[in-house]
């Protein structure tokens, strides 16, 4: 649903209903993933995807059907089922999909949602997925738990333990109240951090992909006529201070990925001494191979252990032939992405087993055949 927010809310702040269908699960092979949301306005508007064009036709009309009586549902789309493959849901997997009605008295926390979600603060929903009824929503925060869907303790426990984890996630479980029979928690993180360090060309072009894949990007350099909001309109902060100074007080996570890009030793190595130390998932820097080992060698210089400089990835980036700012970016991401997820890089057709790979059992709901 952040995909799409800030037309959600549009729509919610004049008044105006909408059906929100959500992945709740996948099996197997599946277009998109939990929490991929699709909206339908009352005016037959469409936001957002559910399976990236196979079954949006088929989630269409149920949310046309939503919208009409309020009334949530529950849809399962399968390979095996004639119905699914009359939508086209041919890739080989199974998605269950829960759609239902907001509006100011359905869902009268989504506005308070929102503005936790935009302003980077860590929210829960707990959505009872009974079918055949209005949806009941209990908002989780780090200080609080209120509303219709009786949740507890040690539920709200957990998730707020996914919530200080910094990851977002959507996934289904049964209360063990006895409130509803079935919920979908939909955690919202903050995004993760990107910094960027240099005021580069290539910084932009960092920070136009970043913000696409979901970053909360800062670029930092200590030369105020280049750190511009005018030449990083991309940037969601534009720091001019020292690298290594804004790293002792920025907050850094398992999440958090940096790429330097300053090409400047008087920056360079006080900013990695700290950033190698740090929980930081993943760092980078550009540079040539001689730049490398000079830089490797003062770092050793300072203390750094053979474990700490293998954190560095030097020179940046996967071998994608990049030549441009732009794909250049395009291969540093590539790398952020595949050491922050321990993927592997290779291509898929060189590769067995399942596209989407993830930590869950391969379940399959009971009206679903195998």
């Amino acid at each position: 649903m952040r995909d799409i927010l800030t037309e959600l809310t549009a729509w919610f702040d004049r008044g105006e209903a909408f059906a929100l269908a959500t992945v709740v699960r996948t099996w197997k092979s599946s277009p998109r993933t939990p929490g991929a949301a699709m909206a339908v306005s009352t005016a037959g508007e469409v936001l957002g995807s559910v399976s990236g064009g196979c079954v949006e036709s088929a989630v269409y009309e149920s949310a046309i059907e939503v919208l009409a009586d309020g009334c949530s549902r529950t849809e399962v789309f399968c390979v095996a089922d004639d119905d699914a493959i009359g939508v086209g849901l041919t890739c080989g997997g199974t998605i269950e999909v829960f759609v239902q009605r907001v509006d100011r008295a359905a869902y009268p926390q989504f506005a308070e949602v929102a503005r936790l979600v935009r302003e980077g603060e860590p929210v829960a929903v707990v959505t009872a997925t009974d079918s055949g009824r209005p949806a009941r929503h209990t908002v989780v925060t780090a200080a609080s738990s209120r509303g219709a869907v009786e949740v507890a303790e040690s539920e709200v426990a957990d998730i707020r333990s996914r919530s200080a984890a910094g990851t977002s996630t959507v996934y289904a479980f049964e209360p063990a109240t006895g409130s509803c029979a079935s919920a979908m928690v939909e955690v919202f993180a903050p995004r993760p951090r990107m910094y960027v360090f240099g005021a580069v060309d290539f910084a932009a072009a960092m920070c136009t992909l970043g913000s696409f894949a979901g970053y909360h990007v800062t670029v930092v350099d200590a030369r105020p006529v280049f750190a511009t909001r005018a030449r990083f309109p991309g940037a969601d902060e534009v720091v001019v201070m020292w690298p290594h100074r804004f790293l002792e007080a920025a907050p850094v996570d398992a999440h958090t990925v940096m790429a330097v890009l300053t090409h400047d030793e008087k920056f360079d190595i006080p900013l990695l001494e700290r950033a190698l130390r740090s929980d930081a998932s993943y760092v980078g820097a550009m540079g040539s191979r001689a730049t490398h080992e000079r830089r490797v060698a003062l770092l050793r210089e300072r203390g750094l252990t053979d474990d700490e400089l293998g954190r560095l990835h030097s020179p940046i980036g996967l071998d994608l032939g990049a030549r441009t700012p732009e794909e250049t970016a395009v291969s540093i991401l590539a790398e952020m992405m595949k050491v922050a997820r321990s993927a592997t890089a290779l291509e898929l057709r060189d590769l067995d087993g399942p596209i989407h790979r993830d930590r869950r059992s391969d379940v399959r709901p009971a009206d679903c055949p195998a």
